[in-house]
């Protein structure tokens, strides 16, 4: 009798957004645990090497390799649960982790494409008359902006090299336009916010036109001689009075 065994591969791969100072729990692909025999967590960070950690089930011992940040843990005691856990999760959690179930049956594979969100800081002023400016600070990824009214607008993008957020800024201009409110909408995975502005609002010249000075100085200046005169008048005709007298 010819006996022939067949060894099963199965592999899923998932693309997971999480929120920066958040916790992620991974978890393994499904399969009945009598014949689980070892479970690996392969993990691969950006700008850094890869990293394991492994249960052997049938002596009931873990091990790690090369795997030195303490925020990424078994959820668990592998023996019950091989999910893993990143609490809390930072940007530089970017990365590939990979779930291997070695079984009786054949091999069982779970890859996590992880992706760490950073909701931008979200600002908006008033640079100059009719111009307004919305930036989207040091978010990841790079947010979107757009405005309401639409104007002549210009976005830029400045990158942070060192930890992949992006900063975002737009300039926009109603010149010769009576637009009075106008208001940014910022579109990120993180979450969406708009922020409005009135234009003009509080800017004002506080001071007088060259002439109406010259008016109103003249004006004083006129009244306090005409003070003057009377003091000297009043001052005078007492001192003839008691001339008068003597």
């Amino acid at each position: 009798m010819l006996l022939i065994s067949f060894i099963i591969t199965m592999s899923v791969k998932t693309s997971l957004s999480v929120l920066v100072d958040t916790k992620a729990v991974l978890t393994c692909p499904p399969v009945l645990w009598p014949s689980v025999l070892v479970v690996t967590w392969e993990i691969v960070l950006r700008d850094k090497p890869p990293c394991f950690g492994a249960y052997r089930r049938d002596t009931n011992q873990t091990t790690r390799g090369n795997c030195t940040d303490k925020r990424i843990t078994w959820a668990s005691r592998p023996d019950e649960n091989p999910a893993l856990q990143v609490d809390p999760v930072a940007i530089t959690h970017d990365g590939i982790y990979t779930c291997q179930i070695v079984t009786n049956d054949g091999n069982f594979y779970h890859e996590y494409h992880l992706q760490v969100l950073v909701p931008p800081e979200v600002t908006l002023v008033q640079t100059e008359k009719g111009t307004a400016v919305c930036k989207a600070a040091a978010g990841k990824p790079a947010a979107q902006i757009s405005w309401t009214p639409e104007g002549d607008c210009v976005t830029e993008q400045d990158p942070y090299w060192g930890d992949g957020t992006v900063t975002v800024q737009s300039t926009c201009r109603w010149g010769g336009r009576h637009v009075l409110n106008v208001s940014c909408s910022v579109s990120h995975l993180a979450g969406n916010k708009s922020l409005s502005i009135e234009l003009d609002k509080g800017v004002r010249t506080l001071g007088f036109p060259g002439s109406d000075l010259l008016i109103i100085l003249c004006v004083k200046f006129s009244l306090l001689l005409v003070i003057l005169v009377f003091v000297g008048f009043i001052h005078f005709q007492r001192t003839n009075d008691c001339r008068s007298r003597k």
